[in-house]
């Protein structure tokens, strides 16, 4: 059996490196982005629901002091 010399060797994997990256070059098209997933009414929603939120505790922190018979101002 007769040996491969090393300068071939390296040619060859040289020349199937470059055919093998222009291939994949060629062939692998970036995919296109996903269309976004929210339009801002679920964040809209989500602010909304804090300031409900706020509003009944604070409705509920001064409520009592309406109520109570004792003046503080």
């Amino acid at each position: 059996m007769a040996a491969i010399p090393l300068r071939v060797l390296m040619s060859v994997a040289l020349v199937f490196a470059f055919v093998s990256r222009n291939v994949e070059a060629q062939s692998a098209a970036p995919a296109p982005s996903p269309a976004p997933t929210s339009d801002g009414t679920s964040i809209d929603q989500g602010i909304a629901y804090i300031l409900m939120l706020v509003a009944l505790v604070l409705t509920y922190l001064i409520h009592p002091l309406d109520s109570s018979s004792y003046t503080t101002f």
